[in-house]
């Protein structure tokens, strides 16, 4: 799933507005529960060499999203899937999104982080 799709897809699933906090990071796009600072999914653009990708200086669109911890060893062996981004890495995955991982796996994974970001 494309970053504009998947923005689109939150706000309508969801009801919560992007937020773009950083002037120096303007791409980077943050989903809170409404009324609270919870995040429960960023995206953002990087260099792929952040995540140990190949083609260094290629900016690449990811997802993080937070998962249950028992659940973040298998789901890093998918193809797309990376420790979180500075995020903490016992909650939190980083999914490049390239058409490559599942748009059906990826909706239920931010359901997922949402449930589990809620009070």
């Amino acid at each position: 799933m494309k970053r504009n799709g998947l923005i689109s897809y939150i706000q309508n699933n969801y009801g919560v507005s992007p937020e773009y906090p950083w002037d120096k990071y303007p791409n980077y796009v943050v989903f809170r529960h409404q009324g609270s600072s919870k995040w429960f999914a960023v995206i953002m653009d990087i260099s792929a060499d952040k995540l140990h990708e190949k083609g260094a200086g290629t900016i690449i669109d990811i997802i993080n999203v937070k998962v249950e911890p028992e659940l973040v060893g298998s789901l890093r062996l998918k193809e797309g899937v990376f420790p979180a981004y500075h995020m903490n890495k016992e909650h939190w995955i980083t999914i490049k999104l390239d058409n490559k991982f599942s748009e059906s796996e990826l909706k239920s994974l931010i359901d997922s982080s949402y449930r589990l970001t809620q009070k």
